[in-house]
């Protein structure tokens, strides 16, 4: 084997690194194959759910890249007849998954002409001294941006992404020479988790919000932009303020301080002088980019149209070539892992497995107390987005069932609506498919999986605490329920 390409190079490190990790990957997927399944769950919904947990844990234990694991999915699936070809590619013409791949291409121009180092160097003038007061510094710029741009694909993967990418590689940071701990894989953890954060914050700064506010509207419970924001103010901020640092604790970049970066920033900026024609049309995209994610809910705009129109232009203004875009190979990637896992958590609720596992966890609360069933419902809830490779598919699928649960038991409605509707965008920070974002940020090379799930699993704790424990106690203070 090839050792300069990361393969194995002998017989032992084949049989550790594919063969058995493989060999685990069928056995699992073979013996919950085999397992009778329940009577509420179709025989093809039963094969599924042993294909995606097959698949997951190929991803675990990469046998083989990521996006071979999907293709190996796809086409068990399609040759054991469990699904059509159809319904396997039919994901591939998702608007989320050609987002994420669009916004690759995007930060491509920043990189290419220079104004993403640019903006990075900015940010480093203004919050350099401390690695960790760069991460508050994006933070900032994404609570800004959040109610503004309804998608957090758009608003991650389009405007931060691409600052994040050049700030590290700024500071020689870069996956492909393996510096990527120095302080990338710590602030791309921060970026993303932030998102997750800030979606929940704003009725309008993730798509199935608004979807929320209507179900509980259904359930007897007005939902508006004011009292969202209003909720989530407070546990919002502390989250805000308390996960860089934790990050900072548990996955701590190498260069903690920074005293000279500032000047050193500032004289980058002196080198690189005016604007460059590129830069200036770059800047010229990125704006109209926003203010097309901004207002296409006004102009009846997808944000996936929006990123199409801001490629094209790029590649008309010559700011990226199709070279660039082709040669792209983390996106095409990421392209195909992530509509994959798509496909299999939407056909999971389609053939009856997500509502049958959704039934089950709510037959289990019936004898509780009011308090103790809706902890046990909402964290259910929280965690069972280890299944789910999009908010909103999440949201459509057990948010209804499980608030009118909550709200049969006892919990008053307020509380159920409000704590089910958060988690809604925080549970998105568990895994690297978890929301739209995700798959562009792990797809960047700096955080490893087994980096990104225990972080993603520690944040969660620390956000279950914030916008469970003390957002309750806020909302009673308010009155809200």
């Amino acid at each position: 084997m090839n050792e300069e390409a990361g393969q194995p190079h002998s017989i032992r490190q084949i049989l550790r690194k594919k063969v058995f990790p493989f060999l685990i990957v069928i056995a699992v997927g073979f013996l919950i194959w085999v397992i009778p399944h329940p009577a509420e769950v179709s025989d093809a919904g039963w094969h599924l759910l042993s294909i995606f947990i097959a698949t997951i844990l190929g991803i675990i234990l990469k046998p083989l890249p990521i996006g071979a694991m999907a293709i190996l999915a796809m086409s068990f699936a399609t040759l054991t007849q469990t699904l059509s070809l159809e319904d396997v590619l039919g994901s591939f013409s998702n608007s989320i998954v050609w987002l994420v791949l669009l916004a690759f291409f995007i930060a491509r121009g920043f990189i290419r002409t220079g104004l993403g180092s640019r903006i990075a160097y900015c940010f480093v003038a203004l919050f350099g001294k401390k690695t960790l007061g760069l991460s508050y510094g994006l933070l900032a710029t994404e609570c800004i941006l959040a109610p503004a741009i309804p998608s957090v694909t758009a608003r991650a993967g389009g405007v931060i992404f691409p600052v994040v990418q050049s700030l590290a590689r700024s500071y020689g940071s870069d996956p492909e020479h393996g510096t990527q701990a120095r302080i990338g894989s710590f602030l791309i953890t921060v970026a993303y988790q932030g998102s997750v954060i800030t979606s929940a914050m704003f009725l309008t700064a993730m798509a199935a919000n608004p979807v929320i506010s209507a179900v509980a509207l259904e359930a007897g419970f007005t939902l508006s932009w004011g009292m969202w924001a209003l909720a989530a103010m407070v546990p919002g901020v502390i989250s805000l303020i308390l996960m860089p640092y934790l990050v900072y604790k548990i996955y701590p970049p190498e260069i903690k301080n920074t005293p000279d970066a500032p000047k050193l920033a500032r004289e980058k900026l002196k080198e690189m002088g005016r604007f460059k024609k590129e830069e200036w049309m770059m800047l010229g995209v990125f704006v109209l980019l926003l203010i097309l994610w901004i207002f296409g809910t006004l102009i009846h705009m997808n944000p996936t149209v929006a990123a199409l129109i801001g490629v094209s232009l790029l590649l008309i203004l010559g700011v990226i070539h199709w070279f660039d875009v082709t040669k792209e190979d983390k996106a095409w990637d990421t392209f195909i892992w992530f509509a994959t896992l798509i496909m299999l958590a939407s056909f999971l609720n389609k053939l009856g497995v997500t509502p049958w596992f959704s039934q089950k966890i709510i037959q289990l609360v019936g004898g509780f107390p009011w308090f103790a069933g809706f902890m046990i419902l909402a964290l259910v809830y929280f965690y069972s987005h280890y299944f789910f490779a999009s908010n909103l598919a999440h949201v459509s699928a057990m948010y209804p069932a499980f608030l009118l649960v909550a709200i049969g038991i006892g919990t008053p409605t307020a509380l159920a609506v409000l704590t089910l509707g958060y988690a809604s965008s925080l549970f998105g920070g568990l895994t690297h498919y978890g929301s739209g974002p995700a798959p562009l940020f792990y797809g960047s090379g700096y955080v490893p999986i087994k980096s990104w799930w225990y972080v993603g699993l520690i944040i969660s704790f620390l956000n279950i605490l914030v916008w469970f424990g003390i957002g309750s106690a806020y909302w009673k203070l308010l009155g809200i329920w």
